[in-house]
C-alpha cells in the first residue's frame, strides 16, 4: 500500500494577494489582478495587459546580496517555499533532511535574466556578461535555491512541461513520498514571464486576450467573448508530507492528495486535442488512482485559460468523463482573477483546491457573461458559493499536449 500524502504548508506570490489570506480573500470576493503593464513601457505593443504582482519586496524575504543573484523567478519560488515551509511548523519540529526533498517548476525560468544579459552581450561585449547569467537563468536554480535556503538533502529537481508544469511537480513530489523516497517535499511552481520578448512572442502567436480597454474584463473563461489568455505571474509552493509523519508532529493538514494522472496528446505543438483526449486519460487516471468514486468529486479547478479551444475542449473532456453528473459538478477558473501564471499555474491552483476543500467554498469564475452554447457546464459565475465537497481536481495543460491532473479529497483520519 502506498504512504498517504497531506498538504502541511501552503506560499503564494500572486497578482491578486502575496499571501495565502489576501490571495483567499480575493479569489472570494471575484477581485481581478490585471492590469496595463507597469513593468515595461508595452504603449506600441498589441497586447498592453499582463496580471503582474504588485507590491512585491524581495528584501522582506532575502539580503540585497542574494537579490543581486537571483532572477524574480526564484525570488518568487523561494519566498513562496518560505512561507509554506513556516506554515508547516516543519522548522520547528525534528525531522531528517534527507528525507525532505524540493521539486519546483517553472515553464519559462529567467527570461528576464536573459534578455537583459543578451543585451549587455551585444553592447558592451562578452566580458561584461554577469558571471551569475547562468545560474540566475536556469529554472533548476529554484529548486537548488530552496534546498539551499534551509538544509534540505532529498529527492532535488525542476520540472518543465509549459502550463503542466506546477501540476506536474506536484505530482512528482506525491509519489515520491507514496514509495517512500523522502518524508516531506516541497513543490510547486513558478514563473516570471512578464517581460518584453515573452509578450510579444504569446500575443504575435495570437494567443493573449486584446481587451486593452477593459483590463479586468479581459480575463473570461468559458464565456462566449474570450479571445485569449491574459499572462500572470507568481508563484504557488505547497508542503506535502507522508500523513504518519504529519501526525507525529501535530501538523495541520489542509488536504490529502489522492491521485495524480498525466498524459500526452500527441496532437498539435500548441493546440489541444479537439476531443480533449489527453485530459481525459489525465483526469480519469487521477480518479482511478484515488480509489474514490466519480460521485465523490464535487469541484474540478479547470485550467480554464480563457482561449477559443482550450475553454471547449476541457469542457468536452468534462463531460466524457463525468458524463451526466458534469453538470452537477462546479467548475471554476480562477485563472479570470490572476491570469494565466503558465508554469506556476498548477501550483497556485492546487493552493485553491485545497483552500476550497478545507472551506467548503468555491471561489468563482468571474467575467462570465455570456454563455457559450460549446461550454454549458457550471463554471460557479461570478460568485463563490458555498458547497458541501467531499474531492475535488485542478486541471493543467500545457504547449505540447502536456496534462497534468492532481485529485485531492478532505483530509479524515479514516480512509
Amino acid at each position: 500500500m502506498r504512504k498517504r500524502v497531506v498538504v502541511t504548508g501552503l506560499g503564494v506570490i500572486s497578482p491578486v494577494g502575496n499571501d495565502v489570506q489576501s490571495f483567499w480573500s480575493s479569489l472570494l470576493q471575484g477581485l481581478s489582478g490585471v492590469n496595463i503593464i507597469k513593468s515595461f513601457d508595452a504603449s506600441g505593443f498589441s497586447v498592453q495587459i499582463a496580471a503582474e504582482v504588485p507590491n512585491f519586496d524581495p528584501m522582506q524575504y532575502f539580503t540585497q546580496k542574494d537579490i543581486n543573484r537571483m532572477d524574480r523567478v526564484t525570488q518568487f519560488g523561494a519566498a513562496a517555499a518560505r512561507q509554506a515551509v513556516a506554515d508547516s511548523g516543519l522548522m520547528q519540529t525534528t525531522f531528517d533532511p534527507e528525507l525532505v526533498g524540493v521539486i519546483v517548476g517553472s515553464g519559462i525560468g529567467g527570461i528576464s535574466t536573459m534578455a537583459t544579459q543578451h543585451q549587455i552581450l551585444m553592447t558592451k561585449g562578452n566580458r561584461m556578461v554577469s558571471p551569475f547569467f547562468i545560474p540566475m537563468m536556469i529554472p533548476d536554480i529554484i529548486p537548488g535555491q530552496i534546498a539551499m535556503d534551509f538544509g534540505f538533502c532529498g529527492p532535488n529537481y525542476g520540472v518543465t512541461s509549459a502550463c503542466a508544469t506546477g501540476s506536474h511537480a506536484i505530482g512528482i513530489a506525491y509519489q515520491h513520498i507514496c514509495v517512500g523516497d523522502a518524508d516531506v517535499m516541497i513543490t510547486g511552481g513558478s514563473e516570471a514571464g512578464i517581460t518584453p520578448l515573452a509578450v510579444a512572442g504569446f500575443a504575435n502567436m495570437k494567443a493573449l486576450s486584446r481587451h486593452n480597454d477593459a483590463p479586468q474584463k479581459a480575463s473570461r473563461p468559458f464565456d462566449l467573448k474570450r479571445d485569449g489568455f491574459v499572462v500572470g505571474e507568481g508563484a504557488g509552493v505547497i508542503v506535502l508530507e507522508d500523513l504518519e509523519h504529519a501526525l507525529s508532529r501535530n501538523a495541520k493538514i489542509y488536504a490529502e492528495i489522492v491521485g495524480y494522472g498525466f498524459s500526452a496528446d500527441a496532437y498539435h505543438l500548441t493546440a489541444p486535442h479537439p476531443e480533449g483526449k489527453g485530459a481525459v486519460i489525465s483526469m480519469e487516471s487521477a480518479i482511478r488512482m484515488s480509489g474514490l468514486p466519480k460521485e465523490s468529486f464535487g469541484y474540478i479547478n479547470a485550467h480554464g485559460t480563457s482561449t477559443l479551444l482550450n475553454d471547449r475542449n476541457e469542457t468536452t473532456a468534462i463531460k466524457t468523463v463525468f458524463g451526466e453528473q458534469a453538470y452537477r459538478i462546479n467548475v471554476s477558473s480562477t485563472k479570470s482573477m490572476t491570469g494565466h501564471l503558465l508554469g506556476a499555474a498548477g501550483g497556485i491552483e492546487f493552493i485553491v483546491l485545497a483552500l476550497t476543500l478545507q472551506n467548503q467554498i468555491i471561489p468563482p469564475t468571474i467575467n462570465y457573461e455570456f454563455p457559450d452554447p460549446e461550454c454549458d457546464l457550471n463554471y460557479t459565475p461570478n460568485i463563490a458559493q458555498k458547497k458541501n465537497l467531499t474531492a475535488g481536481l485542478s486541471n493543467n495543460f500545457g504547449f505540447g499536449g502536456h496534462n497534468a491532473v492532481i485529485a485531492a479529497k478532505v483530509y479524515s483520519r479514516e480512509n
